[in-house]
C-alpha cells in the first residue's frame, strides 16, 4: 500500500467516528491525514489524529447558494494544493457534503478514491461519487438506493467500532439491579428526557433498576432530581470519553439509531430498543435499526408511537426474559468472527488489491 493516505470526513459523529476508526486501522501501514469541517473537528483529538480543516458550506439554501458555490470552488483549489503538498496517493471519504471539494480535487489529480457507507441507505454524497470510486466499503449487501450496476464495487466489512470495544471485558458481574442505558446520540434526544420518566418510575416499583442516561447539559439537574425523588439509582451525564466503559455496564439500551452506536452495542452483546430519529436524512436511522430488527437482535419503536408503547415494551422485557435472552444470543451469532483483526484484513486487502491492479 502506498504510504500517503487521506481520509475526508466532517459534520456529525456518524461521519467522523468511522473516519477515526479507519485512521486506526491504517495507521501502521500509511502516513495519514484527515480533512474535516469545523463541526467535525470537535470529535478529533489533535494528540492522536493529524487533521486539516476544509470547512465546506452546505449547498441546500438557495439564498446563500452563489457565495457558497464560490467558497466550494476556492476549497477545491485549497484541496488540490493540500493533496499535492502531502503527496497523497489515495483517499477515503466517509460521505456527506463536507467531502465534496477534496473528492473533486482527487478526481482531477487522478487519485484512487474509496468510499465508506456506514448506513443502510446510500448517502447522496456517496451516490454522486460512486462511478468515480475504486471500491465502497459497506456493512451489508442490502443497502437501500444502491444502483445495481455498481454492486461489484461493494466490499462488505463488519461495522466499524473502536478497538477498545473489541478489547472490552465482557465477563458478566452479578448485579443486584438491572442497568438501563439511555443514549440520545450526537444530535440529542429530548424525547427520552421528557417521555421516559413516568414509565421508568412505574417499572421501578416492581423491578430494581439503575438508570445510566446521556442527556444535554441543561437537563442533567432536572433528571437527577427526578430520579432522586423517586429513589431510583442513577448516573446522568452529557459527554464522557469513557463511553465504552459506560456501555459495558448496560443490560439494555434505549437509543437513537446512529450506525456507530448500534455497532458498538452489537459487538458488546447489549440488546437495545432503537428509536430512529425521524428527521434523519433519507430515513437512514430507521433502516439502520431495521437491519438489526430483521436479525432479531433489537426492538424498534418509531418515535410517533414511543410514548404510547415504551412502558409495554419494558413490561414484556422484564417479565418475559426469553425474548431478551434470545436477542443477546442473536447478537452473538451476528458478530461471529467479527474481530478487529478480521476487519483490518478486509480493509487492507481491498486497498492493496486496487494498488496491484493499477
Amino acid at each position: 500500500m502506498e504510504n500517503n493516505f487521506l481520509i475526508t470526513t466532517g459534520g456529525s459523529g456518524g461521519h467522523v467516528i468511522p473516519a477515526t476508526i479507519l485512521y486506526d486501522h491504517l495507521s501502521k501501514k500509511a502516513n495519514l491525514l484527515i480533512t474535516t469541517d469545523k463541526r467535525g473537528s470537535k470529535y478529533l483529538n489533535k494528540d492522536f489524529y493529524l487533521f486539516e480543516i476544509i470547512d465546506t458550506p452546505k449547498l441546500n439554501n438557495i439564498i446563500f447558494l452563489p457565495p457558497n458555490l464560490i467558497k466550494v470552488f476556492f476549497l477545491i483549489f485549497k484541496s488540490l494544493f493540500l493533496l499535492k503538498k502531502k503527496k497523497i496517493k489515495k483517499i477515503i471519504s466517509t460521505g456527506g457534503y463536507m467531502s465534496l471539494p477534496v473528492i473533486l480535487a482527487a478526481k482531477f489529480l487522478g487519485l484512487k478514491i474509496f468510499l465508506l457507507e456506514p448506513n443502510q441507505v446510500l448517502g447522496r454524497g456517496n451516490k454522486f461519487f460512486l462511478q468515480s470510486c475504486a471500491k465502497i466499503f459497506c456493512y451489508s449487501k442490502e443497502i437501500k438506493n444502491f444502483p445495481e450496476k455498481f454492486k461489484d464495487k461493494m466490499v462488505i466489512i463488519n461495522p466499524l467500532v473502536k478497538k477498545s470495544i473489541y478489547e472490552a471485558n465482557l465477563s458478566l458481574k452479578k448485579r443486584d439491579k438491572f442497568n438501563l442505558l439511555i443514549v440520545g446520540g450526537s444530535q440529542g434526544a429530548d424525547i427520552f428526557d421528557k417521555k421516559l420518566k413516568d414509565s421508568i418510575k412505574n417499572i421501578s416499583k416492581d423491578f430494581p433498576i439503575k438508570i445510566i442516561q446521556q442527556t444535554s447539559e441543561k437537563n442533567i439537574l432536572l433528571l437527577k432530581n427526578f430520579y432522586f425523588k423517586n429513589n431510583i439509582e442513577n448516573i446522568i451525564f452529557s459527554f464522557t470519553k469513557k463511553f465504552t466503559q459506560i456501555i459495558q455496564q448496560a443490560d439494555l439500551c434505549i437509543t437513537r439509531a446512529g450506525a456507530s452506536t448500534l455497532a458498538e452495542l452489537s459487538v458488546l452483546n447489549t440488546p437495545f430498543i432503537a428509536v430512529p430519529l425521524p428527521t434523519s436524512k433519507d430515513n437512514h436511522q430507521f433502516e439502520n435499526a431495521n437491519f438489526y430488527k430483521d436479525n432479531n437482535c433489537c426492538w424498534l419503536i418509531e418515535q410517533k408511537y414511543f410514548e404510547k408503547e415504551i412502558e409495554n415494551f419494558f413490561i414484556d422485557i422484564f417479565k418475559k426474559k426469553n425474548d431478551y435472552l434470545s436477542k443477546k444470543e442473536n447478537l452473538k451469532k451476528l458478530n461471529h468472527q467479527n474481530t478487529w483483526s478480521n476487519n483490518n484484513q478486509k480493509i487492507l486487502k481491498a486497498i492493496n488489491k486496487q494498488s496491484i491492479a493499477n
